[in-house]
């Protein structure tokens, strides 16, 4: 590949101006659910392309289970690995702490850190560095049918979780639906996002002063709340196999009263072609719980990085400069939400999706994280499968809580 004829600055902040580059092809990787579609990245990508010419982008798309060790594998890869990809929030200390990922803190513009939300900034900082662009803010909201309440007398939906609990049972007593909840209760990541979430509402912790701290307390609070909705036979038991697109398929078909799901949910569950509930599921903050807090949130946002191993950095980052642009975030708002403070004020962005607007005024505030550690992968996998054995009645939840703990001491 030639070498770049120009290193326009102002594309290589965060502006979008279109200098002349050499003819160069950048490698990048997303995650193919969720959040911005592939159809949405592909109308970036080309934009992008029509304004840079010179500048290609080879995109690849994977579920994202595989994101992680795609990028792990490709940074042996030298010069033919990725030049842009896609990072969780839970992986920039293990990536930072490997040299997986460039530091770009000097890069991005100084007045951009008070127009970006502070949690959206977390998703990418790892000891006092930038390793990226936040692009996807993301909580996990709860979404209701709001027919079913009604049906079971009900005018609002709940703001705690035990008054979540009392209105699944009302509808589940009604005949209304067999299984009031529906959650992303697989073996992945995907359930530590909710246990997180409720683990984030009873003020529990996950480590203090570096030791376990999750067989106590708010998240022991959490996973017993969690087994006790399915002994009551108000969680759908399917849950426990289930990933975020099961759960919005099964809400989507109307077999659901509540879900827990990401912001691209609010948008094809109100879709007629994707959604035989179209126009009656209604969004609102994650509950909380009484005396602890007031709403509930989990930290599901992701950011775009340069691996170290780049030989393109420059365009990449004219690339990413692109893709995380407020103008252009704030044309693709349907299925994820800007990073941006002002576009929340935006009527255009508002429009049609007045309801996750002021949900995520309130989330986006209370946005908990999962662990922030090196470790995290190995940290998850533990809980990932303690936490499953509960839920599927092989173990208690103190015994599975303190399995998890006992391991997870000798790997911190």
């Amino acid at each position: 590949m030639k070498r770049l004829l120009c290193l326009a600055t102002a594309a290589a902040t965060l502006g979008l101006a279109g200098p002349a580059w050499a003819e160069v092809t950048l490698n990048a990787l997303f995650m193919s659910q969720a959040a911005y579609s592939e159809a949405d990245i592909k109308a970036m990508t080309a934009d992008f392309e029509k304004a840079n010419p010179g500048i290609k982008v080879a995109l690849e798309f994977v579920p994202y289970e595989a994101l992680h060790d795609k990028i792990v594998a490709a940074a042996g890869a030298g010069a033919d690995g990725y030049d842009v990809v896609l990072f969780d929030v839970i992986w920039p200390a293990e990536f930072a702490t490997r040299g997986f990922l460039q530091d770009v803190t000097a890069r991005i513009p100084a007045d951009a850190t008070d127009k970006i939300f502070e949690g959206a900034w977390t998703t990418v900082e790892y000891s006092g560095k930038r390793y990226g662009m936040p692009w996807i803010l993301d909580t996990k909201y709860l979404f209701y049918n709001e027919d079913m309440l009604k049906q079971a007398g009900f005018a609002n939906p709940p703001k705690t979780w035990a008054e979540l609990a009392t209105q699944a049972r009302a509808i589940k007593d009604k005949g209304i639906v067999q299984y009031p909840l529906v959650w992303s209760w697989s073996q992945a990541e995907a359930m530590i996002c909710d246990f997180t979430t409720l683990t984030a509402a009873h003020d529990g912790k996950f480590f203090v002063e570096g030791k376990p701290a999750f067989t106590a307390g708010g998240a022991r609070d959490a996973l017993a709340y969690m087994k006790q909705t399915l002994e009551d036979g108000l969680t759908n038991p399917a849950s426990r196999e289930y990933l975020e697109e099961d759960v919005r398929r099964v809400f989507s078909n109307g077999e659901a009263a509540f879900a827990l799901n990401w912001t691209y949910m609010n948008a094809l569950a109100n879709n007629p072609a994707e959604s035989k509930v179209a126009g009656k599921v209604k969004v609102t903050s994650a509950p909380g719980v009484e005396g602890k807090s007031g709403a509930a949130g989990v930290n599901g946002s992701m950011g775009l990085g340069i691996p170290a191993n780049s030989p393109h950095a420059d365009e990449a980052w004219t690339y990413i400069a692109h893709l995380t642009n407020q103008s252009v975030q704030e044309s693709y708002s349907r299925l994820s939400l800007p990073i941006w403070k002002a576009s929340y004020d935006n009527p255009k962005v508002a429009e049609g999706q007045e309801g996750l607007i002021a949900a995520a005024r309130q989330s986006i505030a209370v946005m908990y994280p999962r662990p922030l550690v090196p470790a995290y992968t190995e940290v998850s996998d533990i809980l990932q499968k303690n936490l499953h054995k509960a839920l599927l009645g092989e173990t208690g939840v103190d015994d599975a809580l303190a399995a998890a703990a006992q391991r997870v001491e000798r790997i911190r």
